[in-house]
C-alpha cells in the first residue's frame, strides 16, 4: 500500500491552521515520535542546516517542554510550551510559544491509527485570525512540509 506522502494544510477556523498527513508507521510508533527527545531531534529540524541541540519534553498534563534550533552561523530560535492533555498514542494538547514578539498558540495533535498506518491532524489554535494569517506567512508551511518529510524517512528507518 502506498502513502500519500504530501501534507494537506486547511483553516477549519479563522483563527485555525490545521495539517493532515499519513505516515506508513503505527500509532504508537508515531506519538512516540512526536513526544520523546530521542526521535524528535532527528525530524523536526525545518529547512536544511538547522539542528536541534536542545529538546527537552515532560510529557504529563502541566509537564513543560522546550526545543531550541541552532544553524551553523550561531543563529538560535527557541520554542517552548506547556501540556494541557496527554493521551498516550492518541492525543496531545499544548500551548506553543516563539517568543514574546509571536502569538502563543494552543495546538492539537491526533494520532489517528489504521492498521500499520496512522494520520497526524495538527491543528493550532491562534488568539486571532491576523495572528494566524502573520504566522502563515513566515513560512511556517514549508517548514513544517519540510519536517514531515524528514519524519516519513524516519520513520521507514527505525521500523
Amino acid at each position: 500500500m502506498t502513502t500519500d506522502t504530501t501534507s494537506s494544510w486547511s483553516t477549519p477556523s479563522d483563527v485555525e491552521v490545521a495539517v493532515t498527513r499519513t505516515f506508513d508507521a503505527p500509532q504508537k510508533l508515531v506519538f512516540d515520535a512526536f513526544t520523546k527527545p530521542e526521535h524528535v531531534v532527528h525530524w523536526m529540524l525545518g529547512p536544511e542546516g538547522w539542528t536541534m541541540p536542545v529538546c527537552e519534553i515532560d510529557l504529563r498534563p502541566g509537564g513543560r517542554w522546550h526545543m531550541v534550533w541552532q544553524r551553523a552561523d550561531g543563529t538560535e530560535m527557541a520554542m517552548t510550551g506547556e501540556y494541557q492533555e496527554v493521551t498516550p498514542w492518541s492525543r496531545t494538547v499544548q500551548t506553543e510559544s516563539w517568543g514574546p514578539e509571536w502569538a502563543s498558540t494552543v495546538n492539537t495533535t491526533e494520532f489517528i491509527a489504521d492498521g500499520e498506518r496512522t494520520t497526524v491532524v495538527q491543528t493550532m489554535k491562534y488568539p486571532s485570525r491576523a495572528d494566524r494569517d502573520r504566522a502563515m506567512e513566515t513560512g511556517m508551511k514549508d517548514g513544517a512540509d519540510i519536517s514531515y518529510e524528514r519524519l516519513d524517512a524516519y520513520l521507514k528507518s527505525v521500523r
